[in-house]
């Protein structure tokens, strides 16, 4: 087996997350315009061949993990010969995805009989009309029905990720109640206010002008504007320790019993940076990953791969390492070398969340 390949500061770089795409059929307030992002042309993209030939080259210096995300991957129509691809490399020991759900119902079967292993599901609310407000084309059943085909399929671990923004005032208890009947693993992540006027997290724009058809977010009791992510800043930032006893408050409250620590080894599979509680009898666990309030930078082993083909060694950052133009070459060599340029310049931590050039839904974030 092949070595990991290690950074500057000897973190292991074993986990690649690959934007397989930038198209989404949400419009989530957080990642893209209302419009979407502009298309580019269709050699501008890495093919599905392309991909899997990359991830070839980086398994032989250690890489034994992919996530796939977007975008919305499953809108992609070369996901399943990828994750096929993919899933006969043999270093390969995981395949994972990140998705809002609502092509789940449909796709579940082939992406199992392709080889994926487990997926991720974004969901950052229970209420219907600030589901809508958010998403601004997605539907509440559309996710839950996604949810339960992962789970009807065998996908596992299966992972809700939830971002918490303090003015949205999410139902997450209701949320965290997710877990309590079935293995599923309910994840709450601190808002990271990140990005530029035009680009970022914290910065998506026409938000005041695009109400969904299914009511006005200023009228919606759970969000009073709150979803014009133009406003969003560091004061949005709800910390982990906080939202934990905002959660366990309300089921003692409500008799379930307060968040009790999952114990060592006994979250799920792919756990990460985050930190894994249960109530009492629980399916399934809750999690928290403090991305704001208790930054994991000494511990990050992953590296992230662009649709046009860069490499990125951190999300906070405009670092790229174009990798393209070295795979469409055929020369091996040249794309390790631009992966190992891209590894040794992984910065040690974060100094500060900037602006960024691109929309989320472009980074694979």
């Amino acid at each position: 087996m092949t070595e990991e390949l290690h950074d500057g500061f000897g973190r292991g770089i074993t986990y690649l997350r690959i934007a397989v795409t930038d198209k989404c059929n949400f419009r989530c307030v957080y990642c893209m315009p209302s419009e979407g992002v502009a298309p580019r042309a269709h050699d501008e993209l890495l093919s599905a061949e392309e991909i899997a030939r990359f991830v070839r080259i980086v398994a032989a210096e250690g890489v034994r993990r992919v996530r796939l995300t977007g975008g919305e991957p499953l809108v992609s129509h070369r996901i399943l010969p990828l994750i096929r691809d993919i899933r006969a490399i043999p270093q390969i020991e995981d395949i994972s995805l990140t998705t809002n759900g609502a092509l789940l119902p449909k796709l579940a079967p082939a992406l199992k009989e392709a080889g994926l292993d487990r997926v991720n599901i974004s969901l950052d609310t229970l209420d219907p009309a600030q589901f809508s407000a958010i998403t601004r084309l997605g539907r509440l059943a559309q996710t839950l029905d996604g949810i339960d085909a992962a789970l009807a399929f065998g996908f596992d671990p299966v992972k809700v990720n939830c971002v918490v923004v303090r003015r949205l005032n999410q139902d997450v208890f209701e949320l965290a109640k997710l877990s309590l009947e079935r293995p599923v693993h309910v994840r709450f992540i601190e808002y990271m206010p990140i990005g530029n006027e035009e680009t970022g997290a914290d910065r998506a724009h026409d938000v005041a002008q695009d109400t969904p058809s299914r009511g006005s977010a200023a009228a919606d009791p759970h969000c009073p504007g709150g979803v014009d992510a133009s406003l969003w800043d560091a004061s949005d930032t709800v910390p982990s320790a906080e939202l934990r006893d905002r959660i366990s408050q309300a089921a003692v409250a409500a008799g379930i019993g307060a968040l009790e620590p999952a114990g060592e080894g006994t979250g799920p599979a792919g756990a990460g940076p985050a930190t894994y509680w249960r109530f009492p009898g629980a399916a399934g666990t809750v999690g928290f990953i403090s991305a704001m309030s208790n930054h994991f930078c000494s511990s990050c082993n992953r590296m992230r791969l662009t649709a046009d083909g860069a490499i990125r060694p951190c999300l906070f950052s405009d670092a790229e390492y174009r990798v393209r133009e070295a795979l469409r070459s055929g020369d091996d060599a040249a794309v390790a070398a631009v992966w190992h340029d891209a590894v040794a310049h992984k910065p040690q931590e974060h100094q500060a969340i900037e602006g960024t050039e691109r929309f989320m839904s472009q980074i694979g974030g």
